[in-house]
């Protein structure tokens, strides 16, 4: 089934062609056969009708009674003889044969076949019942011994002898005609047949190819456009699959990280300003405090030692509350966002830090916003704690939806093998910049640590 294969690959105008083609030659073949057949018989037959019209006017006056008559007389014999051996009819006549219904010979240029019976053949009896008969061939007939010795094609014609009162045959004329000039016009005539049946045939088959090759180009194009859609639609379908299973990814990490946070912050909490509360509450219970004889020295120092506390413990609180709460960035532009965070960090940590910030493209989503402040946070942070914060560096660039923010540092860098998965600086920067379609990367060695986020305009969007 190689062929059957090869064939349906190809394309509907080109199937067309070939198929069309070969029927096309088929079905002019079988037409111009049939056209021309009936061309040639019809010109034979007309130039037979006139030649026995012309030899019927001649010859029947010669002709005595046939019905009454087996043989013709000596004077009928000698008239045709004379009248066929000269003048028109003897340079045109090969031969002459006057039949009677039963197959007899009553006349003939050719002495010896006179009397002689022969079986009546189809062409005979066709004659005998009415028809013309003409055919243009090489004699085959018993009696043509003579005709086929010649070679050549010769004008064969049948003509019944009637009865003037009656319509009867009862005599066929029988005469080989050299019919010169008529093998010529029957090429013509077939030439010229065979040339207009092939030239409607090419026409034809041209104006409906010039169709179907039209349609087939505009059926390949909607084919390949629509091979196109269903690629980019199979495309869509596969990126739109990968950001789903993203998506429940970042959820479920997300949702692990939301209670790393609330243990990090209850850490906090416990460790810090709760462990300052306590000691202060157990030196109220003192006895410094519950003894009336304590001298006011003591007891203020102690008090002293309490209010401390509680003041440190109120300072981690503050401090632990301004790591969660953000400030108001909903209609801030990235470059106020970035400055802010910037402006925050070089106060807490004394260190400078370098900023670039490029802005001209359209306003953001809120959650992208929150995403920025995070991560130019966090960043920062490990900069200072872990980079030790030299030459710390910001650069933000926002253009038609596409934005890149990166942190960088010159310290000594970190194996990032050794960042634990549950580790809430980077791995929770990565999880929130996921979450919201954009990707996340890290480069660090010995000449510092590079942390870049970059968001795409269709992602943005999302």
């Amino acid at each position: 089934m190689n062929w059957l294969r090869r064939w349906n690959a190809r394309s509907l105008a080109s199937q067309f062609f070939i198929a069309g083609g070969l029927i096309s030659i088929a079905a002019m073949f079988v037409v111009g056969l049939f056209v021309s057949h009936l061309i040639e018989e019809t010109v034979i037959h007309n130039s037979g009708a006139a030649t026995a019209l012309y030899v019927d006017s001649v010859i029947a006056p010669l002709l005595p009674d046939m019905q009454t008559e087996s043989l013709l007389d000596e004077a009928s014999a000698q008239a045709l003889d004379e009248t066929l051996g000269q003048g028109a009819l003897g340079k045109r006549l090969v031969s002459f044969k006057l039949w009677r219904s039963d197959g007899t010979i009553l006349y003939s240029n050719e002495k010896e076949l006179v009397g002689r019976t022969f079986a009546v053949s189809d062409k005979l009896q066709r004659a005998f019942a009415g028809s013309l008969v003409a055919r243009y061939e090489i004699a085959s007939d018993p009696e043509s011994d003579r005709e086929r010795a010649l070679g050549k094609p010769l004008m064969e014609i049948y003509n019944p002898v009637l009865q003037p009162w009656s319509g009867q045959a009862v005599a066929v004329l029988e005469f080989y005609e050299t019919a010169e000039g008529l093998g010529y016009s029957l090429a013509r005539a077939r030439l010229r047949s065979w040339g207009a049946v092939a030239a409607l045939t090419a026409t034809f088959f041209l104006v409906l190819s010039v169709l179907v090759f039209r349609g087939s180009r505009t059926i390949e194009a909607q084919r390949k456009d629509l091979k196109e859609r269903v690629t980019d639609l199979s495309a869509l379908l596969a990126e739109n699959r990968g950001l789903q299973r993203r998506l429940q990814r970042a959820s479920q990490r997300a949702a692990a990280l939301n209670e790393t946070y609330l243990r990090s912050i209850g850490a906090d909490l416990h460790d810090g300003p709760a462990q300052h509360i306590a000691y202060a509450s157990l030196r109220l219970d003192s006895d410094v405090l519950i003894n009336a004889s304590t001298q006011p020295e003591t007891r203020e120092k102690e008090l002293a030692w309490i209010r401390s506390s509680l003041a440190e413990a109120m300072t981690e609180i503050r401090n632990i509350c301004r790591g969660l709460v953000l400030p108001h960035i909903e209609k801030s532009s990235i470059t106020e966002i970035v400055t802010r965070v910037v402006e925050a960090h070089q106060h807490k940590t004394e260190t400078p830090v370098e900023t670039v910030i490029d802005e001209d493209g359209p306003e953001l989503p809120p959650a992208v916003k929150i995403c920025i402040y995070r991560f130019v946070q966090e960043a920062l942070n490990n900069a200072y704690r872990h980079g030790g914060g030299v030459q710390q560096a910001v650069r933000a660039v926002s253009h038609k939806g596409h934005v890149r923010v990166e942190v960088s540092d010159h310290g000594d860098g970190f194996d990032p093998t050794e960042v634990r998965p549950t580790s809430l600086g980077l791995v929770g920067l990565r999880e929130r910049v996921d979450s919201l379609g954009g990707s996340f990367d890290i480069k660090t060695g010995e000449g510092g640590t590079t942390v870049t986020m970059i968001f795409e305009p269709m992602e943005v969007g999302e």
